[in-house]
């Protein structure tokens, strides 16, 4: 019996592809991508299989934050295009049964936003408790996220002779989340943008937009409770993405606890830190202890799985000698890790250009019980380009033909080079070539979206009698999907007990191929080096003899 489900709630089992639009494709040769550039190519994102595209910034900025520095909610920025080129993409994405959620940052602003500009005009501005101002605050050095560029989540303004709260860069006031008329406004943005077409959006830093709600005036949780219910109301398909890192036990509440009426869709950051600890060290048994230890999200909520986003690869919630086994391995050179907590690379370099682990680890991550999200550019391999400062090094322009293809001029982003450049990693190369990378993922969301027990299931880690495979189960609904994962450079001898499935056939859904589950429930089976195995139980085919013995 297969799994039936509805796209009521299509979070649960979506692709989701995060793009930035200035590096996706320049659609009027000035050098920077745009709107018009991005709807030229909703025919590849779609035929690539996804369902969801997530938006980072595209509104109106000085650009030293890479867009999150915003000036203006309400309208886009003119390098990018206007409201019409925006609504023009809009319904080309409709048009290919597209999905499209962008982030909402709306925990700080630009320094030149109009609103701050005027909050810090004088003490008694009526915008002045649109942010947080104080006397003298606590310095709080351990506040700091960004500790190569700030020693302060407090800068002091002459002009009014207080410090105002900034939580990421100086540049980049808070709002204060408990002002009503600040809360009113966000309510606005969120309704503005869906009206034109918005199925949701990607909040940024939630602990830190809720932090600033004063508990004595307002439950910091309420508002995203409040947030949620407006979405609802205006769009009951509407989802709100929570980047959200912290330990499974204080995540939680985020989801709105056992109620599920705050985020939609929470982000593994715990888990996402223990797959690379288990591929640093060829052993599946830290990410098995994190997926055994994750709760269950509430009903109709979901996790949503990553491996590289457009920040720092963050490991802070390794320990410090975890995070230096992934250093080690992945980002040896001082040059390739950034913070002290997190790596600036993309993940094909970081393996070494190793085909057979860069398929297995995207084969992880589709087949893992939750919504995978990928980043611009994995489907084909980018690399990075260390010389560009910070985060930037992974969030460059995207690679199209041999030439780049980005753009009909000089892009404004410095390109990947060497053997991760255009020259060699290319969309219409791969296109041509059916072992590609690029097919492997279109390969690995097809299978995906045919098995919802993925994301619907129970899933059950199941001993597979080696520490370096992962093995689990999903089961939904009297269907089911075991997936296997070698972790090592080494083949390795598998032993599953599936209880359940005796006398089932076990075909591979990646490669041709079958299994018959013996009489006592016990599987027996090889995997090669970096090897992966999909395999959706059936009941076995009946001969005419069986049949008509059976039938006697």
């Amino acid at each position: 019996m297969r799994l039936t489900y509805t796209s009521d709630v299509w979070w649960k089992n979506a692709v989701v592809y995060c793009l930035d639009v200035e590096t996706f494709k320049d659609g009027n040769g000035d050098g920077v991508g745009d709107f018009r550039g991005l709807t030229q190519h909703i025919d590849y994102l779609a035929g690539l299989g996804v369902t969801c595209l997530w938006l980072m910034p595209f509104f109106p900025t000085p650009n030293k934050d890479d867009g999150y520095d915003i000036t203006d909610f309400y309208t886009v920025d003119p390098r990018l295009g206007t409201l019409g080129d925006f609504v023009e993409f809009m319904r080309t994405a409709h048009d290919r049964g597209l999905r499209v959620i962008a982030d909402l940052v709306v925990n700080h602003t630009s320094d030149r936003h109009p609103w701050f500009v005027e909050s810090r005009s004088s003490r008694e501005s009526p915008l002045r408790d649109w942010y947080v101002w104080k006397d003298t605050p606590e310095p709080e050095p351990d506040q700091v996220v960004f500790p190569d560029k700030e020693d302060s989540v407090w800068e002091y303004d002459e002009g009014t002779g207080q410090y105002y709260l900034h939580s990421f860069y100086r540049h980049q006031p808070d709002l204060n989340v408990s002002n009503p008329q600040v809360r009113d406004e966000i309510t606005r943005i969120l309704g503005f943008w869906m009206e034109l077409g918005l199925s949701g959006f990607r909040v940024d830093a939630v602990p830190f937009l809720i932090d600033n709600v004063d508990p004595e005036l307002a439950d910091p949780h309420e508002f995203l409770a409040d947030l949620r219910a407006f979405m609802t109301r205006r769009m009951g398909g509407s989802v709100l993405l929570g980047e959200v890192n912290l330990p499974y036990k204080e995540l939680m509440a985020y989801f709105g606890d056992g109620l599920g009426d705050q985020l939609t869709m929470c982000f593994d950051f715990v888990g996402m830190q223990k797959a690379w600890l288990s591929m640093a060290r060829g052993d599946a048994r830290p990410l098995a202890a994190a997926l055994r230890e994750r709760p269950e999200p509430p009903k109709d909520c979901q996790w949503a799985m990553f491996l590289r986003n457009h920040d720092e690869l963050t490991l802070d919630k390794l320990t410090d000698g975890e995070r230096q086994e992934v250093f080690a391995a992945f980002g040896p050179d001082a040059d390739m890790q950034i913070f002290g907590r997190g790596l600036r690379r993309r993940l094909p370099p970081m393996f070494g250009g190793d085909e057979r682990r860069v398929k297995m680890a995207y084969s992880l991550l589709f087949s893992l019980p939750s919504t995978p999200v990928i980043f611009y550019g994995e489907e084909i391999g980018m690399g990075e380009n260390l010389a560009a400062e910070g985060r930037m090094a992974v969030r460059l322009p995207m690679q199209w033909s041999q030439d780049g293809g980005f753009s009909r001029t000089e892009p404004v982003r410095p390109m990947v080079e060497g053997d991760y450049g255009p020259a060699h990693v290319n969309v219409a190369a791969q296109k041509r070539d059916p072992d590609s990378l690029l097919r492997w993922f279109q390969l690995l969301i097809e299978r995906y979206r045919e098995c919802p027990e993925l994301a619907w299931g129970a899933y059950t880690v199941v001993d597979g009698g080696s520490d370096a495979v992962l093995a689990h189960r999903c089961d939904a609904d009297g269907a089911t999907v075991v997936v296997l994962h070698n972790l090592s450079d080494a083949a390795q001898d598998v032993e599953l007990h599936l209880d359940g499935l005796e006398r089932c056939r076990l075909t591979d859904l990646l490669v041709d191929g079958t299994l018959e589950v013996p009489d006592d429930g016990v599987v027996r089976l090889t995997l090669d080096p970096y090897g992966c195995r999909w395999l959706r139980a059936s009941e076995p085919e009946v001969s005419p003899e069986d049949a008509s013995v059976k039938s006697r």
